[in-house]
């Protein structure tokens, strides 16, 4: 029997379950609060880092280290991020044709400026993912994103901000985005895009597709059925701001 190929309940093989218990084994001895977390969530750390423990262990405990910090409730609260809920750049609503979530994020409607700052988008980010993971249908872990830059310009541009929603992205939250849809790109937005994208880790890259307008619903469609597609792309689906999902 080929054990290395073989699948557990959770699709893990062989060797993820192997390197999961040990990878337990080490992190639980320097953090006992390690054992509050399942199995899927060290699997994820470890593909991250295409499975070496070393590299998962300390990924890991500095997500723990981080989270005790940033989020000493263990959540975020609206009331903490008043200025972007007013901005209503986020929605979610829908499944692609994978029973993943599909969140809609509005690029033009973020305004860097505002009374929060840095700090307050950080929570936002924080809050915004945590609300997606726990909408998640059972089974799933990931989502998909579609980021509309349409009516995207200087006022809009927030490098600072782009850069640590990516951190928190792939440093706290790994192997939760599945793909990501980047539609209706003004050409000034790409001056910003060129100073991101050397900071996005090559597992990421390979998930952002840019969209071409003309193209922009039959690419849609082969991810995701009309029923669940948003109404402004020609779907069926109105879109639901975040927090109220």
């Amino acid at each position: 029997m080929d054990t290395k190929n073989m699948q557990y309940e959770n699709g893990s093989s062989e060797e993820e379950h192997n390197k999961i218990l040990h990878m337990r084994e080490l992190v639980e001895k320097q953090d006992s609060t390690s054992k509050e977390y399942d199995d899927l969530t060290l699997r994820r750390f470890l593909r991250a880092r295409d499975l070496d423990i070393d590299k998962a262990c300390t990924m890991f405990l500095k997500y723990l280290k981080w989270r005790k910090s940033f989020v000493p409730t263990g959540s975020i609260s609206v009331t903490e991020i008043p200025n972007h809920i007013a901005q209503n750049k986020l929605f979610m609503q829908g499944t692609d044709k994978s029973g993943r979530l599909i969140t809609l994020v509005f690029g033009g409607k973020h305004y860097p400026n505002n009374p929060g700052g840095l700090e307050e988008f950080k929570r936002y980010v924080v809050f915004t993912l945590e609300r997606i993971i726990a909408r998640m249908p059972e089974g799933q872990e990931k989502f998909v994103s579609i980021a509309d830059i349409q009516g995207w310009g200087y006022t809009n541009s927030d490098v600072r901000g782009y850069l640590a929603a990516l951190s928190i992205l792939q440093d706290y939250y790994p192997e939760r985005l599945a793909k990501m849809f980047v539609v209706h790109v003004p050409y000034v937005f790409m001056a910003a895009w060129k100073m991101v994208y050397p900071f996005i880790d090559e597992k990421t890259k390979k998930k952002i597709v840019f969209v071409e307008n003309k193209h922009l619903t039959s690419t849609l469609l082969k991810d995701i059925d009309e029923s669940q597609l948003p109404d402004i792309y020609g779907g069926k689906l109105k879109l639901v701001p975040i927090q109220d999902s």
